[in-house]
């Protein structure tokens, strides 16, 4: 009987070292039970930008991102030109590259296609690096 609480304790004491091993992003807590796919699905809204250090996030307040789990992304923008608002959306999808350590979106608008390095990722944060530029996105859960 004791040899098999060792066994058990020996288990138990292995999953938790695994567990709390180095995150992945480096922004990131060091344990979260919820899959990767299961923390980016979510509707995103930037919370910050910054462009080389400087704060630009009112360049990015009208965005609005939907990532599905399965790999679908929709990405939404509200303007206002006078007192008309113009809401444009594009469909696409969206993919981890480089063992999860990056994020691709491909929409119909190829001028919204981007790769970034995850630097954050919690079901409610989602901080990116553009890949090639100094723009870092970090998204809340909206």
């Amino acid at each position: 009987m004791k040899k098999q609480g060792f066994k058990a304790l020996g288990i138990l004491f292995t999953v938790v070292i695994g567990l709390t091993s180095c995150s992945k992003y480096e922004e990131n807590p060091a344990i979260s039970l919820q899959t990767k796919k299961t923390r980016i699905a979510n509707t995103w809204v930037v919370a910050e930008a910054y462009n080389e250090g400087n704060d630009v996030s009112s360049d990015y307040d009208q965005f609005e991102l939907y990532m599905s789990k399965d790999g679908d992304a929709t990405l939404q923008a509200e303007y206002y030109f006078n007192d008309i608002k113009i809401t444009t959306e594009t469909d696409g999808t969206w993919k981890f590259e480089d063992s999860k350590e990056t994020l691709a979106l491909d929409y119909e608008n190829n001028d919204a296609d981007a790769t970034y390095q995850i630097l954050k990722l919690t079901s409610s944060e989602m901080w990116l690096l553009a890949e090639g530029d100094d723009l870092e996105l970090r998204f809340e859960s909206k």
